[in-house]
């Protein structure tokens, strides 16, 4: 297993937001992938990638929903505030078992002023919209956002599973920091289109999933040591007529980690790292030791022979199932309508 090394910085994008190279993803700490973590356990753990300099924490309104950005809001009391990179997210609400996404301007306002006050700051570092609300122009929502950071409430805007051309026009109305999107060895889709455009415009790019939702750290076993309320077994790679498949994805980059001195997880982590320097992914966990090993993925080097073999895994071994049951909420289905169709009243 490589070492950890310490954390070195980035630039997140061009309009001067640095960030550590690898972030801390804080969803799976209260939601989605089984029991909360305890929260003297879950701070605990926030206040040590802190200390080993992940500095980069990134929530969502949705997550619990609202526990995960209190829980952060208590993690950063006593100058822990201080010496971190916020960011969290809005656009999705679940009421009576629907998912609704909004982004009108009152909602964006009001779900920026909530966060405030759960994280209990004055300002958010960055601001992402989580999913795109199709029916309201991209324009609109970030013409609300450009006043939120001209008040003050947040100093960078984001955007979350965003098309191509919506990213064209939410840049237009105001630069946008960065882009989150799904990247990992066995999804892929982001390089066609969104990774260029970003990479055009100056957009930093934040990988979430980067260790296919802990596939790579530990293979079709993960599954089975599931809790039943873990989302993660309703996802079509994880269905046991995909995963026999997938498996064999795994054990060849199990095989390729081994001659490397690595995890596979690591392995894995490093591929995405070795994208750009524009990009830091945010792997999630629950715990120290898994922390610590994917901080040890910043010293797997790999040759450029290295990524091409990886990638030839992946393309013979290609993956099955999608990476969501429904793709509706992707950056593939998120264009929004002209501005010119909206009707103030």
């Amino acid at each position: 297993m490589a070492e950890a090394s310490g954390v070195k910085r980035m630039k997140l994008g061009s309009q001067g937001l640095e960030v550590s190279a690898q972030g801390l993803g804080c969803m799976g700490l209260s939601t989605l992938y089984g029991a909360p973590k305890p929260e003297t356990d879950a701070i605990t753990l926030l206040h040590h990638a802190i200390d080993t300099g992940v500095t980069f924490l990134d929530t969502s309104d949705i997550y619990g929903p609202e526990t995960n950005e209190l829980l952060l809001g208590k993690a950063l009391k006593n100058g822990f505030r201080e010496k971190i990179e916020l960011a969290t997210k809005f656009g999705i609400i679940y009421g009576e078992g629907e998912r609704e996404i909004k982004g009108d301007p009152a909602y964006v306002r009001a779900a920026c002023e909530a966060s405030l006050k759960r994280l209990d700051v004055d300002c958010i570092d960055l601001y992402y919209q989580h999913r795109i609300d199709t029916r309201v122009p991209i324009e609109i929502t970030m013409g609300e956002l450009k006043k939120l950071v001209e008040e003050g409430k947040i100093k960078y805007i984001g955007l979350s599973e965003a098309s191509a051309s919506t990213i064209r026009r939410a840049h237009a109305v105001h630069p946008i920091t960065a882009v989150q999107l799904e990247w990992s060895l066995w999804t892929r889709d982001g390089e066609e289109d969104i990774i260029p455009t970003c990479r055009e415009l100056g957009i930093g790019i934040v990988a979430y999933s980067p260790l296919g939702r802990g596939f790579f750290a530990a293979g079709p076993k993960l599954v089975v040591k599931l809790d039943n309320d873990d989302f993660r077994k309703r996802l079509p790679r994880f269905k046991q007529e995909n995963l026999d498949h997938n498996k064999i994805l795994y054990d060849k980059v199990c095989a390729m980690s081994e001659k490397k001195g690595c995890t596979p997880a690591q392995l894995a982590l490093a591929w995405v790292h070795h994208q750009g320097d524009d990009v830091c992914p945010i792997p999630g966990t629950t715990k120290i030791e898994n922390l610590n090993q994917n901080i040890g993925a910043l010293s797997v080097k790999l040759t450029p022979d290295e990524m091409a073999e990886l990638e030839t895994i992946v393309q013979l071994e290609s993956v099955k199932g999608e990476r969501y049951a429904n793709m509706t909420a992707t950056f593939k289905n998120s264009d929004t309508p002209p501005l010119s169709s909206w009707k103030t009243t």
